[in-house]
């Protein structure tokens, strides 16, 4: 006894839509996607998208310049033979989007006459060989899809990655897709546009020489500079409208700039791309603030939808009524809030800035790459004083580092090579390790961003290999190189090359290429930057002339600058006999650190010292007191003129360290208390001042 007609009139007019609408509707779900009832074409639009529709859609970007690409596809396709165009280009440098601007261009209407009404269509081979449980079942979708394609005449056939056709569904005695679309490509019923990388198609699509002879190649280049800017500018719009804010000019200047100059791995536009988008993704997290209101109105209406639902399936349309009527209140309260929220927005907050773009690539390669702080400013101006802190003496070494790292920072240093490169000569002990690790805590926030590499496990030629990585078919081929690896993990570090001199002479030929060009290349083929590196090779060469006091005395004022000139002079014939023109020649500058005097010995001491009374105040709660007559004492023992400072650790370890555990587990001393160690007839002696 229920009226059906009745209950569907109420129902359409509780939800407010009309008849014909509910029809319109129904007709539009119920049909198959990319086609119609009368779709000529079932298989082909249920395995592959129209780009020619989602042009009309507006769900494709519009494409800024590569006319020349696109028309040469144009002239290809119209060809009587041969008409298929193959596009061969590196991962980002558009080669989709050629296929796009394509579509876009037929359906505005601008291409020549036998492109007219034509449909671009991208086939998705995953698809067709995924659910294909069977024999036959592959060799039956593609053949009905060429069919189909080959019977309407305006088919273009598009095929990302062209060469995953090569094996496709083949098995055992089975065709895969390259051989079954051969014959119809040779007799050009179809019509088939291709897009691979360089690598791809050489690697597949070039072996197979029946396959390769049918497709028309495009090299699409790298576009460059001015053309990238072009295309983020075309671009601007649909990016401003998805995060809501506004692109400066000069952040898509910077956006290019900066990837060009820091991500040497990928290629533009793409790069160029993604760098404004995320950039603008940060800005707009910067801007946004979560409204709890809000977000209360949205599951409210959430929750009256269910509401709504059941009160139909129940037959209970009063309730029904008032539902909606309530859910229309609720939208429309939330939506002048939203309103509210927008205009209240600081148009400043949701601007994308170069610095925006800066802070991105920073996040991206842990390069600090925008503008300088004042704080940042202040600390490179007192950069000698702050390494001076851990070095002592070797005033030359110090500042001929500090220019160089204050060069990169400002922006004045060539951009083509690393930061700096420095040759450190000198003896033993004199502070040449200790500089480097100082350079990477100071500069670059940690020690730990110092690349160690000993060259004396360089010294066979076989060894060279593993710095860049090993040759195809070798053993290790597939981890990378030692040094390579490194840096494309860490581009923001000291390298440091230990006893340089004892590399095997082909190693000095890799460095050639990274002191001039700032970047090698590894055995997979990747360029690795080391423009944001700082290079130091260490070496002994010429330590004799350092040591030996006929060569120098120093004093003070123009006599010592006069002394360390002379000694330099002689170190560098001996550097010269070990070490080719040609890569002495590429390094910024050669350091000479000369011996250490008395005076600095004990100063390197002192600093010694500072770190044992921190650890044992850190671990034990001790306070420790060290008299100058201990550290004199530990200056005169610890001292070797040929050993430098190092034996200085080793004393203190065993004089004093040594005693003070002593002493601890004996209880004469306890933790927490105030201890000072003193010279007692002529030992160390620790007593407690409570």
């Amino acid at each position: 006894n229920v009226d059906f007609q009745a209950m569907y009139t109420k129902i359409l007019d509780i939800i407010g839509v009309s008849d014909e609408q509910l029809q319109e509707f129904l007709q539009m779900v119920m049909q198959p996607a990319g086609g119609s009832y009368q779709s000529v074409t079932p298989t082909l639009d249920q395995f592959s998208r129209d780009m020619t529709d989602e042009v009309r859609d507006g769900k494709i970007d519009p494409i800024i310049g590569r006319v020349t690409e696109t028309d040469r596809i144009c002239q290809i396709l119209c060809r009587r033979t041969k008409n298929n165009p193959c596009l061969i280009g590196e991962p980002g440098v558009g080669k989709t989007a050629i296929v796009e601007g394509l579509a876009r261009k037929i359906v505005e209407g601008t291409v020549p006459a036998p492109l007219r009404d034509k449909r671009v269509v991208a086939l998705d081979m995953a698809a067709m060989v995924a659910g294909s449980r069977f024999r036959g079942d592959f060799e039956e979708r593609i053949k009905n899809v060429l069919n189909e394609a080959a019977g309407a005449d305006n088919v273009l056939l598009f095929i990302d990655e062209l060469h995953t056709i090569i094996g496709a569904g083949g098995s055992e005695g089975a065709l895969d897709a390259a051989n079954i679309m051969k014959p119809m490509l040779s007799r050009g019923e179809i019509q088939v546009i291709g897009a691979t990388t360089v690598d791809e198609y050489r690697k597949h699509v070039e072996k197979d020489a029946a396959l390769a002879r049918r497709f028309q190649p495009i090299l699409v280049e790298e576009p460059g500079e001015e053309e990238s800017i072009q295309i983020l500018e075309g671009l601007r719009e649909a990016y401003e409208k998805h995060h809501g804010v506004k692109i400066q000019d000069e952040a898509i200047r910077e956006a290019v700039r900066l990837s060009m100059r820091y991500i040497s791995d990928r290629f533009l536009p793409d790069k160029a791309i993604d760098l404004m988008d995320e950039a603008c993704s940060r800005r707009q997290l910067g801007y946004y603030q979560s409204d709890t209101q809000a977000l209360k109105m949205e599951e409210e209406l959430q929750t009256l939808t269910k509401d709504l639902e059941n009160a139909l399936t129940e037959g209970r349309f009063e309730d029904a009524h008032e539902i909606h009527e309530k859910m229309g209140q609720i939208t429309e309260r939330l939506e002048r809030r939203r309103e509210r929220a927008r205009k209240k927005e600081n148009e400043e907050r949701r601007k994308v800035t170069a610095e925006d773009m800066a802070r991105t690539v920073s996040d991206w390669t842990k390069i600090p790459v925008q503008k300088l702080t004042m704080d940042e400013g202040r600390k490179l101006m007192r950069l000698e004083k702050t390494l001076h802190e851990r070095i002592i003496g070797q005033d030359e070494a110090v500042s001929a580092v500090a220019r160089a790292i204050r060069r990169g920072r400002a922006g004045l240093k060539d951009p083509a090579r690393p930061i700096g490169s420095f040759l450190f000569l000198g003896p033993t002990g004199v502070g040449k390790t200790e500089l480097s690790k100082a350079l990477a805590d100071i500069v670059f926030g940690s020690e730990e961003s110092m690349i160690r590499v000993d060259m004396s496990e360089y010294m066979e030629k076989f060894n060279v290999s593993r710095l860049v990585g090993s040759p195809p078919g070798y053993v290790g081929y597939d981890e990378g190189g030692q040094l390579s690896e490194q840096v494309r993990r860490h581009p923001y570090s000291v390298i440091l090359f230990d006893e340089i001199e004892k590399a095997h002479p082909d190693v000095f030929n890799i460095l050639l290429q990274v002191l001039d060009e700032g970047h090698i290349t590894d055995s997979h083929g990747r360029k690795v930057d080391f423009k944001n590196t700082i290079l130091i090779m260490t070496s002994n060469a010429g330590a004799q002339a350092i040591q030996s006091p006929k060569r120098l005395g120093f004093g003070s004022g123009d006599g010592a600058k006069a002394d360390y000139e002379a000694m330099k002079g002689a170190v560098m014939e001996e550097v010269k006999r070990i070490f080719r023109p040609e890569f002495l020649n590429r390094i910024d500058d050669t350091i000479v650190f000369h011996s250490l005097s008395k005076e600095e010995v004990r100063r390197i001491v002192t600093l010694l010292l500072k770190d044992l009374k921190k650890r044992a105040l850190d671990q034990m709660g001790i306070t420790l007191k060290v008299r100058t007559t201990v550290r004199d004492h530990i200056a005169e023992a610890g001292f070797d003129e040929k050993y430098g400072a190092r034996p200085l650790r080793r004393a203190i370890q065993n004089q004093l360290e040594d005693a003070l555990a002593e002493n601890l587990l004996s209880g004469n001393i306890k933790a927490g208390q105030t201890v000072v160690c003193t010279m007692k007839a002529g030992n160390i002696a620790f007593y407690s001042e409570e």
